[in-house]
């Protein structure tokens, strides 16, 4: 399966860190999440820089928001991820997709993940999917 890339960029206080990859998207501040945006990638990058461990932590948290989904859980939906919370790889780092449908339908758990995001001080970015490819016109 070929890996949608994405242009990021991140801007903090500190600093404005950009990853260069293929196509270009715009994005806003974590923790202000718009109430326009439909996703919301939390990034296994810290504020300052770091590689976010353990290396699984992106599968972990999906596995634990798996039970969210729409129609709600159903016999063996813990046995695949949630489509409202999918972990990912941007530019080789781990990450979390987060739509933000998570929020309208479960409070709770939309507030679990992003307390998640903060409370270990990770980057997390607005954002939407590009197809790989353009339709054709």
């Amino acid at each position: 399966m070929p890996q949608v890339l994405y242009k990021i960029e991140y801007q903090s206080p500190e600093r404005l860190r950009e990853i260069p990859l293929r196509h270009v998207l715009v994005f806003s501040l974590y923790p202000m999440v718009s109430h326009s945006a439909k996703e919301v990638f939390i990034l296994g990058i810290t504020q300052d820089g770091r590689t976010f461990r353990p290396s699984d932590w992106a599968e972990r948290l999906a596995g634990v928001m798996s039970q969210f989904r729409p129609g709600g859980a159903t016999p063996g939906s813990h046995l695949s991820y949630s489509p409202w919370c999918v972990p990912n790889t941007l530019d080789n780092k781990k990450c979390v997709i987060v739509h933000t449908d998570l929020r309208d339908e479960e409070p709770m758990a939309w507030s679990f993940v992003m307390n998640f995001a903060k409370d270990n001080n990770l980057q997390v970015v607005e954002a939407c999917l590009l197809p790989e490819h353009p339709p054709a016109v």
